[in-house]
């Protein structure tokens, strides 16, 4: 009896495999049925059906909120309503100045979506994170990147906004060789990677903690009794109790997580394209 004896979860013997990074691919034909056999089981998976119901509940929510409004708001009117004036005040025309009306729709519509594919992670059914698959998280980025490209071209023009993007004023032509390559990287290439990186990761990990928590406590709370350390693994199912009844806090610290990277990356989203609008760098 080796050391491997006191610790459950060590050895494949046991039953037990700890989640990581293969619990996160979804291949379950729950999800592709209706694809098996055709071209759609390779491009339909939990991830694109989550971002398309979310593009459907974005657009329906929006909707009927802004049909019939009463100058006296019902609770669905004031709930779409303080969504609205958070993201339209707080974020848009705070960052964004005079121009945010321009811009005040992608992001009401950018942070609805991120929030409920985030939520996604711990709602019943989906219990999966969107943006936990991080080709999602560059696609959103990817839509960001554009949006600060293109209003900063349709702003300056072509030629002013790269010279402004890319030689911050002041600077002596010596230098121009080695600014123009850091602030091409800067600006072009590291603001829609890192920004793509900050949603995923928090999102992974965030998961993959409570996978720890639900799946670890699950095997420990139904570890069988054994006449020999039958103490042994009564603490073993106290501990697993324990850990289950812990990942509810942790559900609900990835909830708030869930809401804050939405946040975060429509605040970012409006302060780069807040940049390219800018008249100096």
């Amino acid at each position: 009896m080796g050391w491997t004896s006191l610790i459950p979860m060590a050895g494949d013997e046991v039953g037990y495999h700890a989640p990581g990074v293969q619990s996160f691919h979804y291949t379950d034909p729950g999800w592709t049925f209706f694809a098996q056999g055709s071209w759609l089981n390779t491009w339909i998976n939990k991830s694109t059906l989550q971002a398309l119901i979310a593009a459907i509940l974005v657009i329906v929510f929006w909707l009927v909120a802004s049909r019939k409004l009463k100058i006296v708001p019902t609770k669905g009117q004031f709930f779409s309503e303080y969504v609205y004036d958070f993201v339209r005040n707080g974020i848009a025309r705070d960052i964004l100045g005079p121009d945010y009306r321009r811009y005040t729709g992608y992001l009401v519509g950018l942070f609805s979506f991120l929030l409920i594919n985030n939520w996604f992670g711990e709602t019943f059914i989906f219990m999966y994170p969107t943006f936990s698959n991080i080709g999602y998280a560059y696609a959103l980025a990817i839509m960001t990147w554009v949006i600060y490209i293109g209003a900063g071209i349709a702003r300056h023009g072509f030629g002013k906004f790269m010279k402004k993007s890319l030689l911050p004023p002041g600077v002596p032509p010596y230098l121009w060789i080695l600014i123009i390559p850091l602030e091409f990287l800067s600006n072009f290439i590291t603001r829609p990677i890192t920004l793509a990186l900050r949603l995923f990761a928090n999102l992974f990990a965030g998961h993959l903690v409570v996978l720890v928590f639900v799946v670890g406590g699950w095997f420990l709370m139904t570890y069988p009794s054994q006449s020999a350390a039958t103490e042994m693994n009564l603490g073993y199912n106290i501990a697993g109790v324990i850990s289950i009844v812990f990942s509810f806090a942790i559900l609900a610290l990835e909830l708030f997580i869930g809401a804050l990277q939405a946040y975060i990356f429509t605040v970012l989203t409006a302060q780069y394209v807040h940049s390219s609008l800018a008249d100096d760098h």
